[in-house]
């Protein structure tokens, strides 16, 4: 069985009675960094030693399978250096070879930096996405939030301290310095912060320096005003380009805030024309 294991993102009070309990009695823990996980042995007072085998972004391609198969006869812990593994952190391709191979896969729920910055940014939480880290390079940069300036979800992104400043003058351009922005650092730790404001705003408080672990949160674009023409007209070019009709609708719908349901009954009559 593979046992995805979250552990805590800064505050150690976070482990869990279920995470503590699984890593005293573990023989295999997959780590992210094994050093780390040493550390966190050794905070949480736990006395078991366990076999610790290295799973990391260099290497996790190569040891899935291998993994997948040892877990076939053995649980193995798997843990990252803080919050849950496979979430921006290895353990998705374990987990895809796992299941390939018919392996149980489980997990201890438990701190997720994506979530708690999500919770304490006060923008809209019902629909959201995750977007990991953004590119590194200004250009690819800011093509990927163009990309995103008319996403109608909360966003999230993590972000180094070092360009956190140009990452969030590149969301200001992209999408406008209307849009309200959460920057959540050092979350459930002594230096805990977050910073609410627009683009503009924050860039310039970040451009004096920020530490820690960031967490960046926008909020989702505005419907866009279209007639019910138009957006019938734009279900059907969806539709044309190769896809559902469902899915075409609750596009649409997403933004233009429309009734999906409407706009599905409205090309279904047009069809019968």
């Amino acid at each position: 069985m593979i046992i995805l294991a979250a552990t805590p993102i800064g505050n150690l009070g976070d482990a869990s009675g279920r995470l503590i309990e699984v890593l005293e009695n573990a023989e295999v823990i997959a780590a992210e960094d094994t050093r780390t996980t040493q550390r966190l042995l050794r905070a949480l007072e736990i006395e078991n030693r366990p076999r610790l085998i290295a799973l990391h972004d260099h290497n996790e391609k190569h040891k899935a399978a291998e993994l997948a198969a040892l877990a076939a006869d053995e649980d193995i812990v798997v843990v990252s250096d803080a919050g849950m593994p496979a979430v921006s952190d290895p353990g998705y391709g374990l987990v895809a070879a796992a299941v390939d191979a018919g392996v149980t896969v489980t997990a201890i729920p438990g701190p997720s930096a994506v979530l708690t910055a999500l919770a304490i940014s006060g923008l809209p939480t019902d629909r959201f996405t995750f977007e990991g880290f953004l590119p590194r390079k200004p250009r690819e940069r800011r093509a990927a939030l163009g990309n995103l300036a008319a996403e109608p979800r909360t966003m999230l992104f993590f972000e180094s301290p070092a360009r956190l400043a140009s990452s969030l003058a590149d969301m200001g351009a992209a999408f406008g310095d209307d849009r309200r922005i959460a920057v959540c650092r050092e979350l459930t730790k002594f230096y805990e912060e977050v910073r609410r404001g627009t683009a503009s705003e924050l860039a310039a408080w970040a451009e004096h320096g920020v530490k820690g672990e960031i967490v960046v949160v926008v909020e989702g674009a505005a419907p866009v005003a279209v007639s019910a023409e138009d957006a019938a007209a734009y279900v059907q070019a969806l539709v044309d380009s190769g896809i559902r009709l469902k899915d075409a609708c609750s596009e649409v719908a997403a933004a233009t805030g429309l009734s999906s349901r409407d706009l599905y009954q409205q090309a279904l009559a047009a069809r019968q024309k």
